[in-house]
């Protein structure tokens, strides 16, 4: 034994066993105190409140929910819904941002002046203020009566925004959305794969179409699937005493969210985009001016790729925090996972069990978000060079 204490590798093992036990001693005496506490104010701890009845209702689901339905679908509710805002303000962000950044880099100095007047606001301004900002805005608008009528299709009101759509539910929506993402995904990683390069051009063009095909099928048999019985396929709303009648409603509070997420994140995306634009070499421009490309070839078959391989990795870390900042919905009532939980603390006062369930949902979403386009930035990745003498 005093031949191990000597030995500097054991030693370094011992302290980090050591640590390691000291965390988890420490851990479960934490774990202990606040069961003994929570038992003293008569609270039971543990997961069996999840099949228990809610009670009361939200005011915006991808899925059936009514008052006796138990925490665990209301908890499902939540976590639909922040997937849903989060899907579309990250695209709307993505393609405010990118437009921006190419303006920034344009060279025209209007359009500079209007992409940089944007990030100087937009970027300076906090995210609840501007959540509260829009949703101020969207509640400010006509009733329905005296609606802001847009060629007799779609209608602006301080109720929400009524347009046409179709006689689905919001849940063969979302899904189709998410397979649309693994399809351009999946085509991505297989365009930038060096046997897919390889390949003849007829072959390259079938499977691009075989992908897309697939997506299609996909779409029309989950909207067919989730298609509101005896209802036809596609409604437009009309008014109807004090209120509108068929078409989809957007309701202000998830729409301020999306318009804050997205001017917000675009801002950041687009200083992004503009890092990834200028990181590129000059030299490769004018390479493909000497190829004979026109503007628009270079920039779509050189610039833009390699701006994009650039700026992939920070991209992923900025949406992962702009989807975090989905909880700001809770300001404006928007029911969110954050609402959702929020609300069921004080409901249920499981405290515990309901923040662990929290911190472990959004841990699992990003970490599926980040580790989703890590994987694409390693397909399209630009290998490097080895210098040899």
């Amino acid at each position: 034994m005093p031949s191990l204490l000597k030995t500097k590798s054991f030693r370094d093992n011992a302290a980090q066993v050591g640590f390691v036990g000291g965390l988890i001693l420490l851990v479960l005496l934490f774990t202990l105190t606040a069961r003994t506490n929570l038992e003293a104010q008569g609270l039971t701890s543990g997961f069996g409140f999840l099949e228990r009845s809610t009670g009361w209702r939200v005011s915006f689901s991808l899925i059936e929910f009514d008052t006796s339905d138990t925490y665990m679908k209301v908890i499902w509710v939540g976590i639909l819904n922040s997937l849903f805002l989060g899907a579309i303000s990250l695209s709307l962000a993505t393609i405010l941002g990118t437009a921006i950044g190419v303006m920034r880099v344009s060279g025209n100095k209007m359009a500079e002046l209007i992409g940089t007047t944007y990030v100087e606001i937009f970027r300076n301004l906090p995210l609840l203020l501007q959540v509260f900002f829009w949703y101020a805005i969207l509640t400010s608008l006509p009733q329905p009566r005296e609606a802001v009528n847009i060629a007799e299709v779609a209608f602006l009101s301080s109720r929400g925004i009524y347009m046409p759509g179709l006689n689905v539910t919001g849940l063969s929506v979302f899904f189709c959305a998410i397979t649309l993402i693994c399809c351009f995904s999946l085509w991505l990683w297989i365009k930038t794969a060096r046997q897919f390069r390889a390949m003849a051009p007829e072959r390259k063009i079938l499977i691009s179409r075989l992908i897309w095909l697939g997506w299609l099928a996909a779409a029309v048999i989950l909207l067919a699937y989730g298609r509101v019985p005896e209802t036809p396929l596609a409604s437009i709303p009309y008014l109807r005493g004090l209120n509108f009648r068929d078409g989809i409603r957007i309701s202000p509070e998830l729409l301020a969210c999306i318009i804050a997420i997205s001017v917000y994140g675009g801002a950041y995306i687009g200083e992004i985009v503009r890092a990834g634009f200028n990181a590129v070499p000059k030299g490769q421009g004018e390479a493909g001016h000497a190829l004979g490309l026109s503007n628009w070839q270079t920039f779509t078959r050189i610039r833009l790729p390699l701006a994009i391989r650039a700026v992939l990795p920070t991209l992923i870390n900025q949406y992962v925090w702009l989807f975090k900042s989905t909880t700001i919905g809770i300001a404006v009532g928007f029911v969110d996972f954050f609402f959702v939980i929020s609300t069921s603390i004080s409901q249920a006062g499981q405290t515990l069990e309901l923040i662990a369930i929290l911190m472990g949902g959004f841990l699992v979403i990003n970490y599926t978000l980040a580790w989703v386009l890590n994987r694409v930035n390693d397909a399209i990745k630009l290998k490097g060079t080895q210098l040899r003498t």
